[in-house]
C-alpha cells in the first residue's frame, strides 16, 4: 500500500491510455465471434446462424489462400532480412565517417522517410515507376523497352520489399549506430596496436559488440512474421499483381469488405492472429532466453 501511494499518480496518468486500449484493442475482439458464424449485418451476432468451423474450412480450400500465405512468407521475410542486412552495413559505414556535420546530414537524410506515411510515399512509388515515370524515362534513353513494373508480379514483389526497408532503414540504423558508440575505445587501441587493419576490427570488434542488438532485432522480428505491411500493398497494389502481392491482410480486406464475406474474412484473420501470438510468445522468450530482454 505504501508502495501504490508513491505510484498513485502515474497510475492516474495511466487511466486515459489503458481506456482507450481497451475500447480500441480490446473491445473490437468480440467480433471474433464472426469466424464461427454465418454473419448477416442485419442479424448481429445474436441472430446469425452458427457454423462452427465451416468458415475455416472454407477459407482453407480456396485456391488463393495457399498463394496468400506463401506471398505473406516470402515478402514478410525478405522484409526482416534486409531490414537487419542494410541498416546494418550502414550504420558501420556511417561510424567510419570522421566528419560530423556530414555524418549527421546523411543520417538525417536516411532517417526522414521513416516518418512519412504510405499515403505519400506509395503516391510517390507509384509515379517514379509509372510507364510515364523517370524510371521509364531513363531505360527508355538508353534505347530498352519501357517496363510495366507496378503491372509485373515479379517487379512489383521486388518494388515493395525494397521500397519497405527503405522507408523503415533509418530506425533500425540508429539503434545500431548507439550500440556501436557504446562499445569500449580502449579495445579499437589495443586493436591498432596488435596492428588490426578497419576490416579486423570490424570483425573482431564492433560485429561482436553489436551481436547482441542484431540478434535481439531479428528475433523480435520474427514476432511480426505474418506482417507483411498491409498499409503499404493497398495503396500500391491493383488486380494485376495479386498472384505475387496478395497477402493476408488484404485478402481479408477484400473478402470482407468487397465479397461481403464477413465469416470466413473473420476466421483468416483469427488464424493469422493464433500464429501471431504463438511467435510473439516463442520470440520473446528466445529474446529473454539468450538476450535478458523482458517487458516486465
Amino acid at each position: 500500500m505504501k508502495s501504490l501511494k508513491k505510484e498513485l499518480p502515474l497510475h492516474i496518468m495511466l487511466i486515459p491510455g489503458v481506456i482507450v486500449t481497451l475500447i480500441y484493442a480490446y473491445g473490437p475482439m468480440a467480433g471474433l465471434v464472426m469466424a464461427f458464424q454465418q454473419f448477416e449485418p442485419l442479424s448481429g451476432f445474436f441472430k446469425s446462424e452458427f457454423v462452427g468451423w465451416d468458415n475455416f474450412n472454407y477459407v482453407f480450400h480456396l485456391p488463393d489462400f495457399k498463394q496468400v500465405l506463401w506471398n505473406t512468407l516470402v515478402i514478410a521475410i525478405t522484409k526482416m532480412v534486409l531490414s537487419l542486412l542494410v541498416p546494418l552495413i550502414l550504420a558501420l559505414l556511417l561510424n567510419e565517417i570522421t566528419r560530423k556535420w556530414f555524418a549527421g546530414f546523411i543520417q538525417s537524410s536516411i532517417f526522414l522517410p521513416f516518418f512519412l506515411s504510405w499515403t505519400v510515399l506509395g503516391g510517390v512509388i507509384i509515379e517514379l515507376f509509372s510507364l510515364s515515370g523517370p524510371i521509364n524515362g531513363l531505360i527508355a534513353s538508353l534505347g530498352m523497352e519501357p517496363i510495366m513494373f507496378m503491372l509485373d508480379n515479379n517487379w512489383f514483389r521486388g518494388i515493395i520489399i525494397g521500397s519497405d526497408v527503405w522507408k523503415g532503414m533509418g530506425y533500425n540504423m540508429i539503434i545500431m549506430l548507439a550500440a556501436i558508440t557504446g562499445i569500449n575505445s580502449t579495445l579499437y587501441e589495443a586493436a591498432e596496436v596488435d596492428g588490426a587493419g578497419k576490416w579486423k576490427q570490424v570483425l573482431h570488434i564492433t560485429l561482436p559488440g553489436i551481436s547482441p542488438i542484431v540478434i535481439l532485432l531479428a528475433v523480435l522480428g520474427l514476432g511480426g512474421i505474418l506482417n507483411a505491411g498491409f498499409e503499404q500493398i493497398l495503396m500500391m497494389y491493383n488486380p494485376t499483381v495479386y498472384e505475387g502481392a496478395d497477402i493476408i491482410d488484404t485478402f481479408v480486406y477484400r473478402l470482407g469488405m468487397f465479397s461481403q464475406q464477413f465469416g470466413p474474412a473473420a476466421a483468416v484473420g483469427l488464424f493469422k492472429s493464433v500464429i501471431s501470438l504463438f511467435m510473439v510468445s516463442i520470440t520473446y522468450y528466445a529474446a529473454y532466453k539468450f538476450n535478458d530482454y523482458r517487458i516486465f
